[in-house]
């Protein structure tokens, strides 16, 4: 077996001296550079790890590599094959042909580019937001600012634009502290939608993991090469951070855009195609659950028709894009954390957001490991130490729910706030409606105001999950009140794609309407909706464009839809305006009050600091009784909630919640240390937020809502 060595940088190296270039591959038995203009340069290989110095390299250079290797059930080896280098720093559409010297091969579709790394940071430092302070917010560089009038045209869509003073003036309104950029490492479009005439819209299908998607840029930086889409992206973070913003990116780490076998092989199947992915461990492929092993017997065979026809074994897909990457390979595992500290050294990205990350968490036998080395890597890399590690926590795949199971330095999705949220402010008050009672009672709703502290254990906190009520993926938060099903003919899938479990509800109406009344009974589940977010216990997660009433017309999954479609709304709209105002409120509530955001469970008996502790009352003012927490008729309660002080002074807010379409009056709590309380933010409209309401007095909910008292 060949030694594994580690230690050259992957990728182009450019510094004093030749430039090196080296890429691994355990498999492979010839790996040629090929520098379009400046000639073929063969790598000698130590261990896994094939490099060479090459000498005249220079930034704009685009290159390509030919790779040969064994035939067999788990190889895609064709020398006349040009591939993309997995760590290149710039990716661009190929030319034409790659000159190589090998003969004509396959036309690619992208070719790699040396890029000048070079950056004048001004002294700009990360901003370092504490975890109990952010304020996420997930964004598209495209529909982000494409429709954005304060910008010139040439802006609109790019990294440029997302940091214009328009869209930073726009962040900063609605208290966000942290924007998260769906994909930006450079992606295609796969192959079938292709064939459609389509295009994947949020680029979860990556190129490469070290590149920035050049189609992001704008024209006058595309048109200047790689190195000048680099130093926008750069100068995109480093404006942001300026502002005192975070930057986080939703990195694909779990599979490739090579597709399945059959897919197209631009880069990691034609180079070690047998370590890379993950195999079924099928008799038709050689028996082994992943890695190489097994490949012995169909190489043994060898190829008796003598040509390049193969035998193919199946990947293990976990991701349900037709490949997911081994990450219990050594190899795959290093060129995922080399990306990372690329990100955030080089780069100067604070966080990232991990697509499916129960996939990179299997072993060998694709099962999830709580463990995983690539896990503890990721936690405890000297250079990652001051990132934010999100997790989707989950994949397509056996056992894939995994909410909860990632661990120290990890905030999670917290999919399980979004389903009880829903389902308390739209699913039960649609029952409710139709039947006279909802199906559940307010104790799962109050579980998640506080934290979700049955899914994160008392070790990591509330801080451990990320709420959210909408994302990327599904109903915008207007489409979320506006339809009971989803509308995704515009996909061109029969409107079989997408969610069926929505926990949507149209107040009466489907889709758009005049109706005054169902507009209103929409605004106020809105506001509901929002204001659960974002005073719960744990990270705050919004969805570009909802404070915007953004709509995609019902579309839950639109990935292919064309930018007419999906962009934020950045008109003079009162209704956007007026939602934009509450995020704006709501975000400001949050920043004054700690007691709405520990960072620590708190332990019965114990005085814990950072924790917040917490007094339950029902609507009659009395401590909330059991029948209260569980009988679907109550759905009230009035939440009294101190702070446990650590770092900011002692604080204490009552969050009184109705969860019906009833009118109900409920008694302000009785306390001997409250004088009274004074009404701060509430969704129900044009109520009175001044006067101070003594204890005891009656305070009359009309209808589903929720609303935050601070007291004397």
């Amino acid at each position: 077996m060949r030694e594994t060595v580690v230690n050259e940088s992957p990728g182009f190296v450019l510094g004093a001296g030749d430039p090196r270039f080296s890429v691994r591959s355990a498999t492979a038995t010839s790996v040629t550079l090929v520098v379009d203009g400046r000639g073929s340069f063969p790598l000698t290989n130590t261990g896994d790890t094939w490099a060479a110095d090459v000498p005249g390299v220079e930034p704009g250079d685009t290159y390509h590599l030919l790779v040969d290797g064994p035939t067999g059930p788990r190889h895609e080896f064709d020398v006349t094959r040009p591939l993309l280098d997995p760590a290149a720093r710039g990716i661009a559409p190929a030319a034409g042909d790659a000159d190589d010297t090998t003969g004509a091969g396959p036309a690619p579709r992208w070719t790699s580019v040396v890029v000048d790394d070079s950056f004048d940071w001004g002294g700009v430092v990360k901003p370092r937001t504490p975890l109990d302070r952010t304020v996420v917010y997930e964004a598209n560089v495209r529909t982000l600012t494409a429709a954005n009038p304060h910008l010139p045209e040439d802006l609109r869509g790019t990294y440029a634009g997302v940091a214009h003073e328009s869209t930073i003036a726009h962040l900063h309104r609605i208290g966000v502290t942290t924007l998260e950029l769906l994909p930006v490492h450079a992606f295609d479009t796969e192959h079938w939608l292709q064939d459609a005439g389509r295009e994947n819209a949020w680029g979860y299908n990556t190129l490469g993991f070290f590149a920035p998607h050049a189609a992001y840029a704008s024209p006058g930086a595309r048109a200047e090469g790689a190195s000048a889409v680099l130093r926008e992206f750069k100068g995109m973070v480093r404006l942001l951070h300026e502002a005192g913003i975070q930057v986080v990116l939703d990195v694909v780490y779990n599979h490739t855009a090579e597709e399945g076998l059959g897919g197209p092989t631009s880069s990691l199947r034609g180079i070690d195609g047998a370590n890379r992915y993950r195999w079924s461990a099928d008799p038709d492929d050689g028996g082994a659950a992943g890695g190489a092993a097994g490949d012995a017997a169909g190489d043994a065979a060898g190829d008796p028709a003598g040509g390049r026809a193969r035998v193919r074994g199946s990947y293990y897909d976990t991701t349900g894009c037709g490949n997911t990457l081994d990450t219990s390979v050594e190899a795959t595992a290093d060129l995922i954390v080399d990306s990372l500290v690329y990100w955030a050294r080089e780069v100067q990205v604070d966080g990232f957001r991990f697509d499916l990350m129960a996939a990179l968490a299997r072993d060998d036998r694709h099962v999830f490991d709580p463990e995983h080395p690539l896990l503890d890597r990721i936690r405890n890399h000297p250079d990652l130490q001051d990132t934010l590690v999100i997790a989707e926590p989950w994949d397509v795949g056996p056992d894939g729910w995994k909410t909860g199971s990632f661990g120290a330095r990890t905030s999670e999705w917290n999919d399980g706030f979004r389903n009880t949220v829903r389902q308390f402010w739209l699913t039960d008050i649609a029952e409710e409606r139709r039947n006279g009672s909802p199906a559940t009672g307010i104790g799962a709703l109050a579980g998640a105001l506080t934290g979700s502290r049955n899914l994160f254990d008392t070790s990591r906190g509330p801080l451990a999950g990320i709420n959210f009520v909408t994302a990327h993926d599904g109903f915008t938060l207007l489409d979320l009140v506006s339809y009971d099903g989803k509308h995704n003919a515009a996909n061109g899938e029969d409107n079989r794609d997408g969610s069926n479990d929505n926990r949507s509800f149209n107040h009466g109406i489907e889709g758009d309407t005049v109706d005054r009344g169902v507009r209103a009974a929409r605004g106020r589940s809105m506001r509901n909706l929002l204001g659960t977010l974002m005073l719960s216990a744990g990270v705050p997660m919004l969805t570009a464009g909802d404070e915007r009433s953004r709509t995609q017309h019902g579309n839950n999954n639109a990935y292919v839809v064309s930018e007419d479609l999906t962009p934020v709304n950045w008109s003079d709209d009162e209704d956007a305006e007026a939602m934009t105002d509450v995020v704006a409120t709501l975000a400001r509530l949050r920043a004054a009050h700690p007691a709405l955001r520990p960072t620590r469970f708190g332990v019965e008996g114990q005085e814990t600091p950072g924790a917040s502790r917490m007094s339950w009352y029902g609507p009659d003012g009395h401590p909330m009784t059991i029948e209260g927490w569980d009988r679907p008729i109550h759905r009230a309660l009035q939440y009294f909630v101190e702070s446990t002080p650590e770092h900011e002074p002692f604080d204490r807010v009552l969050v009184v919640v109705h969860g019906s379409g009833r009118t109900r009056d409920l008694t302000l709590p009785v306390r001997d240390d409250v004088l009274g309380y004074r009404l701060v933010w509430s969704s129900e409209k044009h109520r009175d937020h001044e006067r101070l309401r003594p204890a005891g007095q009656v305070f009359t909910a009309y209808g589903p809502g929720i609303h935050v008292f601070e007291i004397a």
